[in-house]
């Protein structure tokens, strides 16, 4: 049972709110709600963010389905909900602006994390005109694209294999400063109409075999084994090294050209490169060596 301690320390959290139809561009606009009431926390979608960073949370947009979404979204879950409410105790923030379709909706979230009522609320025909919401929309059922409003480096491991760009804004802080670049992550989520995907191995393959071939040193790739799971992909390669190149330098340089391109290709998080010199190719014979040990 929590102590009315730790409730009064919650309570005393100044909660604002942003509310609109899902796909109208809250995600799209929420730090700028946020900087503009004097609030660095966020919480969209079951995560709680602190500037560019995700500091607690799962994002619902990782749910099977859009009720699942729902259920997370507004803490549902008792652990997912305790997870959220000792997040809150441990940054301990001045306010908080929650995200959310409906009054209801951010009430909701409120009361189940232990916060006040929101005591403003800002909704989405504020912000934005007409036709930017209806563009969003637009996007939103055509392409079935989300936004996160932090970097996709924040949620590359966790988002591993769903179809994830970053989304640059140039922003002013004030006049007469320079710009500066507030990255957003678009994805789209398991529950999108349009289906998941999957990659195959050989793509895998040939993403490596065209990385050999522009890699000094390397002969050839003569095996590649892929790895899929939960947090991202592990890859194993076998390749011949040119006769007269340091050995070590030419994996190491091949492994991060790989993992660089496979992330870049695939939308995948690599977990791990693993590569191995199994011979050497010798120019002027025209003949490998193998290793066999």
């Amino acid at each position: 049972m929590e102590s009315e301690s730790n409730l009064a320390k919650t309570n005393k959290i100044r909660v604002c709110a942003f509310v609109g139809p899902s796909g109208t561009g809250k995600s799209y606009r929420a730090q700028m709600v946020a900087n503009e009431n004097n609030i660095t926390y966020i919480i969209d979608d079951g995560l709680l963010i602190n500037g560019n960073n995700v500091v607690a949370g799962k994002s619902a947009k990782k749910a099977p389905t859009k009720i699942e979404t729902v259920k997370k979204a507004i803490f549902v879950d008792e652990e997912e909900r305790n997870e959220m409410k000792e997040a809150i105790k441990k940054y301990a923030p001045d306010a908080i602006l929650i995200l959310g379709t409906s009054d209801d909706m951010v009430e909701k979230i409120a009361h189940n994390l232990g916060l006040e009522k929101p005591e403003k609320i800002v909704y989405i025909n504020q912000v934005a005109t007409e036709t930017e919401m209806e563009t969003a929309k637009r996007i939103r059922t055509t392409q079935g694209k989300h936004v996160i409003p932090v970097p996709t480096f924040e949620i590359k491991k966790d988002f591993s294999g769903f179809i994830l760009d970053p989304l640059q804004i140039f922003k002013f802080k004030g006049k007469g400063t320079e710009p500066y670049i507030s990255e957003k992550s678009i994805i789209r989520p398991t529950f999108s109409y349009l289906g998941n995907f999957t990659i195959s191995d050989t793509v895998f393959r040939q993403i490596a075999e065209y990385v050999s071939k522009r890699t000094e040193g390397i002969h050839r790739l003569s095996k590649t084994r892929v790895e899929s799971r939960i947090g991202g992909t592990n890859i194993y390669m076998e390749v011949y090294v040119v006769y007269g190149y340091n050995i070590v330098n030419v994996l190491r340089d091949f492994k991060q050209k790989v993992k660089k391109e496979v992330e870049k290709l695939t939308t995948m998080n690599v977990q791990e490169v693993s590569v191995m010199a199994k011979g050497i190719y010798m120019p002027e014979k025209d003949s490998e060596i193998t290793n066999n040990n």
